[in-house]
Parts: structure tokens; C-alpha cells; sequence
């Protein structure tokens, strides 16, 4: 049987295999899973509240073992790995606190003696599921999914199965019932089976740009609900009047969180020409700053990118930047050592049709573009197949908030790195998907918006 291995980018050692399932086991998994809806689709949101309650407990007893196995396969620092495991349990607790008002009936005024919206689940779900946030990204799907009374499946990245069947683990530990969630350990060619499968009634999707068109059109041809998270090539504009200490804080921050490998990351630093080469010497200090290491350090900030031939890619694409006119600033060199790692880096004097510039570079590669006002700023900013999510920083807040309505993105913040938040949808645009998660936008987009009317 065809196994899948997980191995630590920090050592290149293998840390554990896992047996590959059949179709015919997913087919099974997926009847499970379509017969458990049946019943769990007449559950309270009270019954449902108490179990999504006690995942939460879990995820908060067991913080340290989660962090460190999500650390181990994809290596993100010990640090981020605990915050990851924490943002699950506040999840969590909101879908449990909140589900009900969220899906309430909405009445609506007609001749009607009652008529109203009504707010019901779809059934089995597929979600698809990448590496870079493990255990976080299945549980903004999932969280909101089962409180809306849906059941799901999951493909997750190979690279991560530890995570994904200790998700399963833990989701049947809490109390759901066994068969709600079930991890599908299957390989991207068997996915399009899985869509066409008569009891999957929709698809989410966070992954590549690739990855969502290929799902995105097995599912159309099925006539089957997608939601797709996609790439970003996020912009952030620094205006003159930004406070270049504080400014400086968030883009290394922005830059460099989960090593580089964030859809929402910081990826494109559009500075206006006044402060282009302060930002740019103070930007480059703090960067070199940033030690690079093992990530379960506590000193260490920067770990290693996912995969060698994640970072082998990364690299090729720096040096067509430069080969472009890019300038580099720091970084930029494999490091001659074990592991996946790749050095914090800094591309300057980038603009439009560079490598660095048109697409997503997908880990610790920070490309700064040079503006000469806040209109052209805008303009380099749009200037953009993706659509995820964008930043304005600036002392001036209420010009800030002017500049931020005319980016052309899913999430705009103002002196603030973008953050999913269970309050706020989160999506994209353009080739950074469609469809929204989180709040109550997201609960909705799985479920059956149905009207009915009473005469």
C-alpha cells in the first residue's frame, strides 16, 4: 500500500509514514460521514454549542503537543505553533457562542401571513486543506461547518497528516459524534472522485491559485457550492507620514510570520520616494536582525521554509527578480546546511513585471517598490492579478481608511497587518478566489438560504 511521509524541514528526517486509503475506503468514509448528517442535521445548536466547547478545552489543555507536531512537519517556530493552537480554541468558543444568532430566521415583511429566510445545512462538505496553518486553517472550515449542523471530510496536505488525523482525533475526543469528521488520506488525483462523489455537496479550498481552478471546475461541471482561499501577492502602502520605527515592525512581522509562507502575508511594500530609502535601511537592519534557526528555540524567529523544493522554487524566483533588475538587498542564498532553509531577503528597486512583482513569492522574500505619490501607490498596488489582502500605514487615519476603499482586495487594514478574525468575513478577489469564511458571511456560504412563506 502506498504510504505518505512526513518529514521535518529542519533536519530533512523522516517522522512518520502513513498508509495511503483506497477510493473504495473513502466512499466509505463519505457514507459515514452522509449518514451521521442525518441525524446530527437535528441537533440543537445547544447540543452542538457543548461539544464545539469542549474542543476548545482541548485544544487549550493540549496547546504544547499540538504546536510542537504542526512545528515538527511544517516548521513554523514553536511560538507561532502555540498561537495557532490558541486562535482554534477562540474559534471554537465564537461558532459555539454565536451559531445560533448567526443562522437565525430572518422574517420578512411580505402580503404573506409569514414568510421569512431560513438558514439550512447542506450535508457532507470536502474541504482541501493546506500545510502552512495545519490545525487553524480545517478549523475556520470545520468550526463553522459542524455548528451549522453540515458534516465534513478532509484532504489534507501530505506533508501534514500527523496534524490531520490528530484533528480527527481530537474533533471524536470532544464528543462529536464518530464519522463527522474524517481525514481522507488519499493523493490530488483521487480528489476529483471525492467531488463527483453524490454525497458531497460542496467544496472549500485554501490553497494555490492551480490547485483552485482544477477543484473550482470538477466542481462546476458537478453543479457543486465552492469556496476558494487562494493565493496573494499582498500590498502594503507606506505613506511619508509613517512612523518609519513602527512601520518597519509590522512589515518584518509581516514579512517573516509562519517563515514567509502566509496568504496574507506582507509580500509587496509599496513606499512612497520620500522615505523610500529610510524605510528601505531601517526595513533591511531589522530583517538582518532576525535570527534563523531551528524553530524550537525560543531566540529563533526565522525556521525553515515547508519543503526543500518549496524553497528550491522561492530561490529560482529571486534570481529571476534579479536577473530582471531587482536589487538584492540582503538574503538570497541557500544556506549551506541541513534543512529547508532560506534566509530573510530583501528585493529592491522592483516594479511591474518583474517575477517578485507579478506573482506570489511564498516565503521570506520582501519586495520593496518605489512610488512617487499616494496615486501611484494605489495604482501599483492594484496593479495586480490577486486580491487577498492589502495595508495602508500612515499617521493620518482617516486618509488611510480613503486609500484603503480604493485597493482592490478581499481585506484592507490600516496600520495593521491583515488577520482572519471569526468576527470579520475573510476572502479575496480576482485570482485570490471567491467566497467568504468566517463571521456570518462564512457560516452562511454552507448552508441552504431558503425562503418560506406561509399563506
Amino acid at each position: 500500500m502506498e504510504k505518505t511521509k512526513t518529514i521535518n524541514p529542519a533536519t530533512g528526517e523522516e517522522i512518520a509514514s502513513y498508509d495511503r486509503i483506497s477510493a473504495e475506503a473513502a466512499k466509505e468514509k463519505i457514507a459515514k460521514a452522509n449518514e451521521v448528517f442525518l441525524s446530527w442535521k437535528q441537533t440543537s445548536f445547544e447540543e452542538r454549542a457543548k461539544l464545539m466547547h469542549a474542543l476548545a478545552d482541548i485544544f487549550e489543555d493540549k496547546k504544547e503537543e499540538y504546536a510542537l507536531l504542526a512545528t515538527r512537519e511544517m516548521g513554523k517556530i514553536i511560538a507561532q505553533s502555540e498561537s495557532e493552537v490558541e486562535k482554534c480554541a477562540r474559534i471554537c468558543r465564537y461558532y459555539a457562542d454565536n451559531a445560533a444568532s448567526l443562522l437565525a430566521n430572518v422574517s420578512v415583511d411580505t402580503e404573506a401571513s409569514k414568510s421569512y429566510v431560513t438558514f439550512q445545512p447542506l450535508g457532507v462538505l470536502l474541504a482541501v486543506m493546506p500545510w502552512n496553518f495545519p490545525f487553524y486553517q480545517v478549523i475556520r472550515f470545520a468550526a463553522p461547518a459542524l455548528m451549522a449542523g453540515n458534516t465534513c471530510v478532509l484532504k489534507h496536505a501530505s506533508n501534514v497528516q500527523g496534524c490531520a488525523f490528530k484533528l480527527q482525533e481530537i474533533i471524536e475526543a470532544a464528543g462529536f459524534p464518530k464519522g463527522i469528521f474524517s481525514n481522507l488520506n488519499i493523493d490530488s488525483e483521487a480528489v476529483k472522485e471525492v467531488i463527483e462523489n453524490k454525497h458531497i455537496k460542496a467544496v472549500t479550498l485554501t490553497g494555490s491559485e492551480p490547485a483552485g481552478r482544477s477543484v473550482a471546475s470538477i466542481a462546476g461541471e458537478n453543479l457543486k457550492k465552492t469556496v476558494m482561499e487562494l493565493g496573494g501577492s499582498d500590498a502594503y502602502i507606506f505613506l511619508e507620514d509613517a512612523d518609519l520605527d513602527k512601520a518597519t515592525d509590522l512589515a518584518v512581522f509581516g514579512r517573516l510570520q509562519n517563515n514567509g509562507q502566509t496568504c496574507i502575508a506582507a509580500k509587496r511594500f509599496v513606499v512612497l520616494e520620500e522615505i523610500y530609502e529610510e524605510f528601505l535601511e531601517k526595513f533591511t537592519e531589522k530583517m538582518k536582525a532576525k535570527k534563523m534557526g531551528e524553530p524550537t528555540d525560543e531566540d529563533v524567529f526565522l525556521g525553515p521554509m515547508a519543503r526543500a523544493d518549496l524553497r528550491d522554487e522561492l530561490h529560482e524566483q529571486v534570481e529571476k527578480s534579479v536577473s530582471q533588475g531587482a536589487r538584492l538587498v540582503i538574503g538570497g542564498e541557500i544556506p549551506d546546511e541541513k534543512g529547508a532553509y532560506y534566509p530573510a531577503t530583501i528585493l529592491a528597486e522592483v516594479t511591474p513585471g518583474m517575477e517578485a512583482f507579478d506573482n506570489e513569492l511564498f516565503g521570506p522574500v520582501a519586495s520593496v517598490i518605489k512610488a512617487k505619490d499616494a496615486k501611484h501607490a494605489v495604482e501599483l498596488a492594484n496593479n495586480s492579478s490577486f486580491g487577498l489582502g492589502s495595508g495602508v500605514i500612515t499617521n493620518d487615519t482617516k486618509r488611510g481608511e480613503e486609500i484603503a476603499l480604493q485597493l482592490e482586495a478581499g481585506n484592507s487594514f490600516v496600520n495593521k497587518l491583515v488577520v482572519s478574525d471569526p468576527r470579520m468575513p475573510f476572502g479575496g478577489i480576482k485570482n485570490s478566489g471567491y467566497g467568504r469564511e468566517l463571521s456570518g458571511y462564512g457560516i452562511r456560504e454552507f448552508t441552504n438560504t431558503k425562503s418560506v412563506w406561509i399563506d
